[in-house]
C-alpha cells in the first residue's frame, strides 16, 4: 500500500521560510515519516535528521553543531532535554538565515516550551491527528470507517489491518507512553497506577467524567488523579471537552466529557463511533487553529433534564455547528429539534456509519464520510 500524504505537508513547508516549525501529535501517529517527508531522500542519507535518543546526535547538539550544507534540519523529542527551548533558541537564532527547523515530539510542544526562555514568536505549531476518512480517499479499502473503527486512525496499525499486529502494536505503544515519555517529562512517583488509570479511561468514553470517583477508584486524591489525566492530555492520550451554554437552555456547565486519542481502544460501538466523529471534529479544530489563526472549541450540549446533543464546534466563540452521532441508521433525535429553536446554533447533522443522506426540518442526516467531505474535514 503506497505511503499516505498527511495533511498538513503544505502549509507546514509553507511556514518553513518564515519560522521554526514544531509538530506535535501522539506517539506513533506518524511525526517522524511526516518529518522525513519533508526532507526527501538525498543521495547522501539523511544527515539533516537529528535525534535527541541517539547519542552522537545529542552530544552534537549540546555543542551547537549542525550538519553542513542543508536547507532544513530535523530535531526530533528534542523536548526530552531540559532545557531544549534555550537550545532551540541559541540554534535558530544562529542559523535562521540559511536552515529551515521542524521541530517534532509526542507531547503538547507549546504546553512544554512555557517554562523557560521564551520562544515566542519564533515558530508556528502543528498538531498531527491520526487518519480520517478524508485523508484516505485514495486507499484501495472497500471500507474506510470500519477500518477506522476496527483499528483506529493510527498509521501501523491501520494500514497493516491485522488483529494480532493490532493487539501487540496497543502494549508496546501505552508501555512506552508511561514508562519513556510520562516518566521523562513529568514527575510521577506511582507511575504503575497509570496503566491502571489508562485502562480505565476507557470505560469513561462520552459519559460525564467524574474526577471524583476516578480518584476513588484508583484510591488516590482528586488533585493527583486530575493532574494524571492532565498529564495523558498534555501527551494526547485523551482529551476532555467542556459544555457549550446557552441563555434559552438551562445547560450544565461543570460537567466533562472525555474521549481518547485511540478510539480503536474503546470497547462499545456506540461510544467508539462517538470518540471516532470526537476526534475528527477535534482535528478540524486544531487544522484551523494551526493553519488560519481561528479560535476553535469543541463541547457538548446537555441540559438539566438530560437532552443532549454530543458536539457543538465553535469560532471565535460563536457556534457553527452541533453534531449528533448515531453508529447506525436510526431516526432524528428530538434532542435536536429540542435545541434547534432554544439557540444560536446555525447547523445541526445527525452524522450515522451507514448509507442514508437526507435533510428533514431542518437537520441534515448523512453518513460520515459525506459529513467529513462536505465540511472539508482534513
Amino acid at each position: 500500500m503506497e505511503p499516505v500524504a498527511r495533511y498538513i505537508t503544505a502549509p507546514v513547508t509553507a511556514d518553513f521560510d518564515d519560522r521554526m516549525v514544531f509538530v506535535g501529535g501522539p506517539r506513533q501517529v506518524g511525526k517522524t515519516t511526516f518529518a522525513l517527508a519533508c526532507l526527501g531522500d538525498g543521495p547522501e542519507g539523511r544527515p539533516a535528521y537529528l535525534n535527541w535518543d541517539v547519542v552522537k546526535d545529542r552530544k552534537a547538539l549540546l555543542k551547537g553543531e549542525l550538519p553542513s550544507n542543508q536547507k532544513c534540519i530535523v530535531l526530533d523529542d528534542i523536548h526530552k532535554f531540559g532545557r531544549w527551548r534555550n537550545l532551540v533558541k541559541g540554534l535558530y537564532d544562529a542559523n535562521r538565515s540559511r536552515v529551515s527547523f521542524l521541530i517534532t515530539g509526542s507531547a503538547r510542544l507549546d504546553y512544554y516550551s512555557k517554562s523557560g526562555d521564551s520562544l515566542q514568536g519564533r515558530y508556528h505549531y502543528y498538531r498531527l491527528h491520526p487518519f480520517s476518512p478524508s485523508e484516505l480517499d485514495a486507499q484501495p479499502k472497500p471500507d474506510v470507517v470500519a477500518g477506522l473503527l476496527r483499528f483506529g486512525g493510527f498509521p501501523e496499525p491501520f494500514l497493516k489491518g491485522d488483529e494480532r499486529f493490532w493487539r501487540r502494536w496497543q502494549q508496546e505503544r501505552l508501555q512506552r507512553v508511561i514508562y519513556d515519555d510520562i516518566r521523562e517529562l513529568e514527575r510521577v512517583r506511582e507511575i504503575s497506577l497509570l496503566e491502571l488509570l489508562a485502562e480505565e479511561l476507557t470505560h469513561r468514553v462520552g459519559s460525564p467524567l467524574s474526577v471524583r470517583n476516578l480518584a476513588e477508584v484508583m484510591q488516590v486524591s482528586f488533585e493527583t488523579a486530575d493532574r494524571w489525566i492532565q498529564i495523558f492530555e498534555h501527551l494526547y492520550y485523551c482529551f476532555r471537552i467542556p459544555p457549550y451554554c446557552s441563555r434559552r437552555v438551562c445547560a450544565v456547565k461543570k460537567e466533562q466529557k472525555l474521549y481518547l486519542g485511540d478510539w480503536s481502544l474503546v470497547a462499545e460501538p456506540g461510544p467508539r463511533f462517538e470518540n471516532l466523529v470526537a476526534s475528527l471534529l477535534l482535528k478540524y479544530g486544531h487544522w484551523l487553529e494551526d493553519t488560519e489563526g481561528f479560535r476553535m472549541e469543541l463541547r457538548f450540549l446537555r441540559d438539566t433534564d438530560r437532552r443532549e446533543v454530543d458536539f457543538v464546534v465553535l469560532q471565535d466563540g460563536q457556534p457553527r455547528f452541533a453534531v449528533e452521532c448515531k453508529s447506525g441508521e436510526t431516526n432524528v433525535s428530538s434532542n435536536l429539534y429540542y435545541f434547534m429553536g432554544r439557540t444560536p446554533i446555525d447547523r445541526f447533522y445527525q452524522v450515522h456509519n451507514g448509507q442514508a443522506d437526507y435533510l428533514r426540518d431542518g437537520v441534515r442526516v448523512l453518513p460520515l464520510t459525506t459529513f467529513c467531505r462536505e465540511l472539508q474535514l482534513p
